[in-house]
């Protein structure tokens, strides 16, 4: 049974950080993690992504991220992160764990999500 367990969300003041960790179970292979965000009243974003490919990784930021949060993998433990610096009361959303994999029914799982963890920014 595949699973994301997602942690690190909080309430932070503007300016400072939070880390935010995913680790997936129940995958056979995973093909790409990312995050994306949903704010109140607005469509969930991809925020990070990044992909495996056969000479490395890959990653893609939503511009308004550039520059103040990276998204990195731990294959070996198929987890994901997301280092968010600078942070601003816009940055403030859900932030819901996503993933690109086959199950070990050998099924693909184009994007599986995970519950979500509330990140605040306060001003």
């Amino acid at each position: 049974q595949v699973q994301l367990s997602e942690s690190g969300g909080g309430l932070v003041q503007a300016g400072g950080s939070l880390r935010l960790s995913c680790a997936a179970s129940g995958f056979f292979s995973i093909n790409a993690m990312g995050w994306y965000r949903q704010a109140p009243g607005k469509q969930r974003e991809l925020v990070a992504r990044i992909t495996s490919g056969g000479t490395g990784s890959s990653t893609n930021y939503a511009d308004s991220v550039k520059g103040r949060f990276t998204i990195s993998r731990d294959n070996g433990k198929n987890t994901v992160y997301l280092q968010m610096n600078s942070l601003k009361p816009e940055d403030t959303a859900v932030y819901y764990c996503n993933v690109d994999g086959v199950n070990f029914r050998f099924v693909r799982l184009l994007d599986y999500w995970g519950q979500g963890t509330q990140v605040t920014v306060s001003s």
